[in-house]
């Protein structure tokens, strides 16, 4: 190559040789022609000085000749006003009137001197006649055409002098006028004006004739003068002509010349040109080299890397960063090189290496697009697709890219706008780029063809509903939706190109800390956005030299060495490249300076990112908990310009993540409800220190998923099974080993421990006190669950401080320091709570009122809308405060007030203001309140007071001292009064006690007690003794009983009833709970005192609930709150999956070992066989087996598909990817839950226990004889079991069934203690206590023990007898549920013996439990 272009360099220099001895020779012959063309040159100039000064004499005599015609042309023209009315004077005359002037006889003198003068004028010869009388006259006239057409031919310009003369003395008399004539005579007037005009011209023709012929002189002169001139003219011509075919000769020689020396220097220029091509490509042939070799490599792999690149492109776009790694390396890659014909694939292989460069990304990086990974592969996918891109977009930061790439020329709808399929039909036709922004899950169907360019009509048209719509191909469409999670239809995937624009934590993460740098260091980020644009700028710059450069070396044909403008854009593209080199080398230095003065502000950005993304992760918990990035932009920003300054950097970014953490803090805990505060305060702290690496994730995974290990048996009294279980568990794992040692080891110590008050408070015994916090949690979940929520407080009080534990509630005034046009105040409400009283206190004080009219407060209901559109549009033009009440009652119109709110955001008054309220929905699927609204607004909560003393006094502030006053009898009324406002009370706040307190959670208010205070004034006023009956009945189940729809819990309010409203309540003895007697007569102020003064502390006893009650809630509070902290934690790793395994290797574990231990189904055809007799108890049997073989098979199913799945063997469904959750939280599935029997275990211990109920009913269906002591529990139905022992009794005894009921006798045995069933009915175990215990000794219902929550029962005879046979003296109706939940799970009442009255159990919500 070098040889070859060493050689063409030889032979350019060989050619100009030649080409100079040409030149010489050229120019020897035009030196010559030069000299002749000079002489002739000179004689054409002598020749042109004579002519010249010709040319200036014949000028000068014509500037004579043409003043000499000006002249003779104004003499004549003052001639001319003379001869025309002489001209006029003939044309009066005709024929008649000349007649007429003949015919006179003898006229006047003044018509004969007419006649005399014309006669003279008329003179032949200028002889003048002598007689000129009227005689003469009429001679003259005889013929009177011949004299008018004499007249008119007159020879003007000849008059002899004789005529003249002899004429005068007519013109000179003063009647030879043609007025006065006139009058005489109209033909002599006419000849009187000739006359007189005839001479006038001939005498200025007279003057003017000597200058005529003057002229005609002077014109002759000038005619010989250029004639001489002509001649000259000529010769000069003659010369010209000469000196022109030289010149041509001299300019053919010179242009040969030139051309020569052209093609000398063109071939010097070429060489020097090739020189410098030579030289330049000299640099860039190693590098074009390896190009080469590598484009050759890459003509290998091209098949397969285009393959997986379009691949990446069509199915990519939907998954996380993660996924599409996974896919790309783990799938795909392994396929196409596992293949029986291999498909090579570049090893390397990056996506966006294909689709894209530098360049692109760095223009797309300054239209505003995030400059993390993810955000960049999503912008390749979306310019590179070839189905329309659909776009989510949760934080709206794909959207801000697209409008900024677009600019004007995008054209934005929304589908539910009005005329929107018009604006897309004008966009299809002109080609134009539409953005259909805010779509649902379910778009319009109108839309199907243009999704699926169903283009007809050989492609120029496209069907929008029933319009055949013109179609450009530049036209482009971009979907976008904002829902965080959309499940679209299969067919809207395939035609539509989905990209998941979602921000990652990492992305947002640069973002935070680009934004903090700005407001602390914004000179660093200044000079690092300048730098990146500078850097930028290079790429795009390097890119376009060297495009120009190869594009013109491809297009170049034949000899491109003479291509000056290529060398040159060479030579431009080395020299901008050394010195972009160099200052890439400059940048580098400047940019690792900046990284490093920006990385010590990374901490602040990282813990602002983990706390958006905490509290984004809240809508888990209820579909109210919105909110959206931009609104976190700028808490963030204030926290940063609230953070403490400080001189020490260090410092200074501890300030900042302190400000940052608790702002964020108070904005998302203030639109939390109370019982979900501690979920996301406990959230933020294990992700902060698991962010900083001060936990172990372990350890966390213990805590929130706390495995208990099955079947084991406490040694200690003071802890239960599970507890142990949860304790051997534990010691599992390194740092807990040889807990359960130690614990057996000295019992006393950890007795001591375990029982006291406050163990949080407590020293952990021996050295387990020196513990972390975390592990002493782990220690303390195993120990006492119910004290878990206390725990975790002071764990979150030592992580963050006391602040994020005091639960104190942010001022309204700060909150609303916050809103402005475009961030809304959002009330989500509580019953018996009205937070909009605090918006017209704020209103009031800033001359917001009703009576201003500036303040407008809508209740939504049906009709409203418009009402609330109206004052929405004033208030924003005005500056207007809104209240939208109630929002929650309109559904359909959420959508339009939400695009409302978006519309009112930009333009409107700086103090309008919208304040809006609702209730939140009861279940995720009945949330309505669309997510615009909820993201872009201010959340508060306001819940009502919990606890006694504040539900008692909440409960006498509905009424006041004219209240009391009004009904005449006084103390009946006053003691009624407060029985109720306290029984208001009890059922309102027994609801925290979960199902123990009411099976059903029912919405008691306000309204139930004043309509119950005015029945009973109505009641008192007209009856004489006090209807305690009527008003019990009227209460019970009327006023509140309407809300009640469980039979138990409406037996539990009439039992209320009868305890607070009695007789005996008149006598003074009446206790309202223990320490708390029913106050006497007293006045309004004075029952609120009482209050304070006698109300014991709060306690389950105040319900009439025991303490263990409180325990039990505490319990499951802490269970709930594990719960939903691990469902809130992120998939992608780290926390929840523990141990080293991945979330896919902890559910493949579990599903093997499920598929191992689940028994083969039961044979029913050979049960069949066995049960001939199909005794009730057969039956029972048999239908057991029949539904645990449904179960198993569905689990056996949805494993395997899940296995196979989990291998790539089939598509992952939604119901597997559902199970696959379940089985990683260690959840029963809700496919195994609609088949399985109530249950509140998580899986693996639902999962024991269905072997355990396998194995009961194998042991009992293999000989169908009835068990010593039957599990109850065990049953899917055992109510059907319960029934069979009626229906066996039935049948031996011969009774009615309708007339039977089951007697349930508590024995003193265990079930061991049992080898034969009973002869009639059945012994039943496996049942517990709640609320109570049951105590052997003296066989009845007595007080539980302290923290002992559900002791076992004994086990029960169960025998049916006839219904008037049974015992219904001193017993207890004990309802039975199958779990905690009760409620739906109730299967049957058994009577229990007590000593104490039946009301006491009632009240303290005591049940037979199936299960713990």
């Amino acid at each position: 190559m070098k040889r070859k272009r060493t050689q063409l360099v030889d032979d350019l220099k060989a050619k100009l040789a030649a080409q100079e001895v040409e030149l010489k020779q050229k120019n020897e012959d035009a030196d010559k022609l030069i000299q002749e063309v000079g002489i002739e040159t000179e004689k054409v100039t002598k020749e042109k000085a004579v002519a010249d000064e010709e040319e200036q004499k014949v000028a000068a005599i014509a500037v004579v000749v043409s003043g000499k015609q000006r002249d003779c042309e104004e003499d004549l023209a003052k001639a001319e006003p003379a001869l025309q009315a002489a001209q006029d004077a003939l044309n009066i005359l005709n024929k008649n009137n000349l007649t007429e002037l003949k015919s006179f006889g003898s006229p006047v003198a003044a018509v004969t001197n007419v006649t005399a003068a014309v006669m003279v004028l008329m003179a032949p010869g200028g002889k003048v006649p002598k007689d000129r009388s009227w005689k003469a006259a009429k001679v003259m006239m005889a013929k009177v055409d011949s004299f008018l057409d004499s007249l008119i031919n007159f020879n003007k310009e000849n008059i002899p002098e004789a005529c003249l003369k002899a004429i005068r003395p007519y013109l000179q008399d003063p009647e030879f006028q043609p007025d006065l004539v006139a009058s005489k005579s109209y033909a002599a007037a006419g000849l009187c004006s000739w006359v007189l005009n005839i001479v006038k011209f001939y005498e200025v023709f007279c003057e003017v004739e000597p200058k005529r012929q003057a002229l005609r002189k002077a014109n002759a002169e000038l005619a010989a003068a250029q004639e001489k001139l002509s001649a000259i003219k000529r010769k000069i011509n003659y010369l010209n002509e000469n000196l022109a075919k030289l010149t041509a000769k001299f300019e053919k020689a010179t242009a040969d010349k030139v051309k020569c020396q052209q093609e000398a220097e063109s071939t010097a220029r070429t060489i020097s040109l090739a020189n410098r091509l030579v030289g330049g490509l000299a640099a860039e042939n190693v590098r074009w080299a390896e190009a080469i070799e590598n484009f050759r490599r890459q003509e290998r792999t091209l098949c397969g890397d285009v393959l997986l690149i379009t691949s990446f492109i069509s199915y990519l776009g939907y998954f996380t960063k993660r996924y599409r790694r996974h896919l790309m390396e783990n799938c795909w890659r392994p396929y196409l090189s596992q293949l029986k014909v291999p498909i090579p694939v570049t090893a390397d292989l990056l996506p966006l290496t294909m689709l894209t460069d530098d360049a692109d990304i760095a223009a797309w990086q300054n239209e505003g697009l995030p400059a993390d990974g993810m955000s960049t592969e999503n912008a390749t996918i979306l310019t590179s697709c070839q189905r329309w891109p659909l776009m989510v977009d949760p934080q709206l930061q794909g959207i801000k890219w697209i409008k900024n790439r677009y600019g004007d020329q995008l054209r934005v709808i929304r589908s539910e706008q009005r005329g929107y399929l018009d604006a897309v039909e004008r966009a299809l036709a002109a080609g134009d780029v539409v953005l259909i922004e805010n779509l649902g899950e379910m778009l319009d169907p109108v839309l199907g063809p243009l999704l699926g360019r169903e283009i007809i009509k050989k492609g120029r048209y496209i069907k929008v509903g029933d319009k055949e719509c013109e179609y450009s191909p530049n036209f482009r469409l971009i979907l976008h939706t904002k829902l965080a999670n959309p499940h679209y239809q299969p067919e809207l995937q395939a035609q539509c190109t989905l990209i998941n624009f979602t921000v990652t934590r990492d992305g947002l993460e640069d973002q935070l800390l680009a934004a903090v740098v700005s407001m602390e260091r914004p000179d660093l980020e200044q000079l690092k956005s300048d730098l990146t644009k500078e850097q930028n700028g290079f790429k795009i710059t390097l890119k376009t030299l060297e495009d120009n450069l190869l594009s013109r070396l491809s297009s170049a044909s034949g000899n491109f060495l003479g291509d000056t403008e290529l060398v040159e854009n060479l030579e431009t593209t080395k020299r901008t490249a050394a010195e972009i080199e160099q200052k890439v080398k400059e940048a580098e230095v400047t940019e690792a300076k900046i990284n490093e003065a920006r990385e010590h502000y990374r901490p602040a950005a990282a813990r602002a990112s983990i706390l958006y993304f905490i509290m984004n992760d809240l809508n888990k918990i209820h579909p109210m908990y919105q909110f959206s990035l931009k609104a976190f932009g700028v808490v963030f920003q204030k926290a940063v310009l609230k953070a403490d300054p400080d001189e020490t950097l260090k410092q200074r970014v501890s300030n900042l993540i302190d400000s940052i953490t608790f702002s964020a803090f108070q904005y998302t805990t203030r639109g939390l409800f109370e019982c979900d505060k501690l979920t996301y305060t406990v959230q933020l702290v294990f992700q902060i220190l698991l962010m900083n690496n001060e936990i172990s994730p372990t350890e966390l995974d213990f805590l929130l998923r706390y495995p208990v290990q099955p079947g084991v048996t406490s040694p200690v009294d003071f802890l239960s099974n599970q507890s142990w279980g949860g304790i051997k568990s534990l010691c599992s794992m390194d740092e807990f080993k040889h807990l359960d040692r130690d614990v057996q080891g000295s019992p006393k110590r950890w007795k001591k421990f375990v029982e006291s008050e406050c163990p949080e408070k407590e020293k952990f015994p021996q050295d387990w006190k020196s513990k972390t916090s975390l592990q002493r949690l782990c220690m303390m979940r195993t120990l006492r669950p119910d004290r878990m929520t206390y725990a975790v407080r002071d764990f979150v009080e030592e992580k963050l401080g006391g602040e994020y534990v005091m639960g104190r509630s942010l001022d309204f005034a700060v909150s609303f320091e916050e809103s402005s046009p475009a961030t809304a105040m959002f009330f989500i409400l509580s019953p018996g709570v009205d937070p909009l009283k605090d918006v017209e206190k704020h209103g009031k004080k800033m001359g917001y009122t009703f009576d201003n009219n500036n303040f407008h407060n809508v209740s939504l209901g049906q009709g409203q809308e418009v009402i609330a559109e109206q004052a929405l549009d004033l208030a924003a033009r005005e500056g207007h405060w809104v209240i939208l009440q109630n929002i929650h009652l309109v559904a359909r119109w959420l959508g339009t007030l939400e695009k409302l709110l978006e519309q009112y955001a930009e333009g409107s008054h700086e103090n309008f203001r919208v304040f809006v309220s609702a209730e939140p929905s009861s279940t995720r699927d009945s949330h309505i309140i669309p997510q615009g609204i909820l993201e872009n607004s201010i959340k508060i909560t306001n819940e009502p007071p919990t606890g006694m003393h504040a539900n008692l006094h909440k409960a006498l502030d509905n009424f006041n001292q004219e209240s009391l006053d009004m009904c005449a009898r006084e103390n009946e009324f006053k003691s009624i009064w407060f029985s109720l406002c306290y029984f208001h009370a009890v059922v309102a706040e027994r609801r925290k006690f979960g199902p123990q307190g009411w099976n059903r959670s029912y919405p008691f208010n306000t309204g139930d007690l004043t309509i119950s205070i005015n029945v009973l004034y109505n009641y008192l006023e007209a009856n004489l003794k006090v209807p305690y009956d009527d008003l019990r009945y009227l209460f019970g189940e009327i006023m509140y009983g309407g809300h009640i729809t469980d039979d138990w819990d409406r037996h539990l309010c009439r039992t209320y009833l009868e305890e607070f409203i009695k007789p005996e309540m008149m006598e003074g003895e009446l206790f309202l709970a223990p320490g708390f007697p029913l106050p006497g007569n007293m006045d309004y102020n004075s029952y609120h005192q009482y209050i304070d003064d006698t109300l014991p502390a709060e306690s389950p006893h105040l319900y009439g609930l025991h303490p263990n009650a409180e325990i039990g809630v505490l319990t499951q509070t802490s269970e709930k709150l594990f719960r939903t902290v691990l469902e809130m934690q992120p998939r992608d790793g780290g926390v929840g999956e523990g141990r080293g395994m991945t979330r896919e290797d902890k559910v493949r574990s579990v599903l093997e070992d499920i598929l191992e231990r689940l028994p083969e189904q039961f044979d029913m055809a050979e049960l069949l066989g066995k049960a001939e007799e199909r005794t009730p108890y057969q039956v029972v049997a048999l239908q057991e087996c029949e539904q645990m073989n449904v179960l198993t098979k569905e689990i056996r199913l949805s494993l395997n598909g899940l296995n196979l799945g989990l291998k790539g063997e089939l598509t992952m469904t939604s119901e597997m990817e559902d199970l696959q959750n379940a089985i990683f939280l260690d959840a029963v599935p809700d496919s195994w839950t609609r088949r399985a029997y109530p249950s509140m275990s998580g899986l693996a211990l639902w999962f024991n226990d269905l072997l355990a109920r396998i194995k009961e009913l194998e042991a009992w269906s293999a000989d169908f004889i009835l068990p010593p002591a039957v599990w109850l529990a065990g049953f899917f139905n055992p109510q059907s079991f319960l029934t069979a022992i009626m229906q066996a009794m039935a049948r031996r005894n011969e009774w009615p069934l309708d007339s039977m009921c089951l007697q349930c006798d508590v024995t003193k045995k265990n079930r061991e203690d049992f080898s034969s069933p009973p002869r009639e009915g059945a012994y039943i175990h496996g049942l517990f206590m709640e609320g109570a215990r049951w105590d052997s000794q003296t066989g009845l219902i007595v007080d539980a023990r302290l923290k002992e929550l559900a002791p076992t029962m004994p086990v029960i005879f169960i025998r049916a007898v006839p219904v008037d046979k049974q015992e219904s003296r001193n017993v207890y109706r004990c309802p039975v549920y199958k779990t905690r939940q009760r409620g739906p799970t109730y299967v049957w009442t058994f009577n229990l013996k007590t000593k104490e009255k039946p009301s006491k159990w009632t009240l303290a919500g005591v049940a037979l439990l199936l299960q713990t």
